[in-house]
């Protein structure tokens, strides 16, 4: 069972510079909270 503390269903996230460190991580963590990157 996961914990889902944020849900970003439909919701559009941009993210630059994710190709390695704390972008890749934050754009990782917006994904797996459901928003499209």
């Amino acid at each position: 069972m996961s914990l889902k503390i944020f849900d970003l269903t439909g919701k559009t996230a941009m993210i630059t510079g994710s190709t390695k460190g704390l972008g890749e991580v934050a754009a990782i963590a917006l994904a797996k909270a459901g928003a499209n990157i």
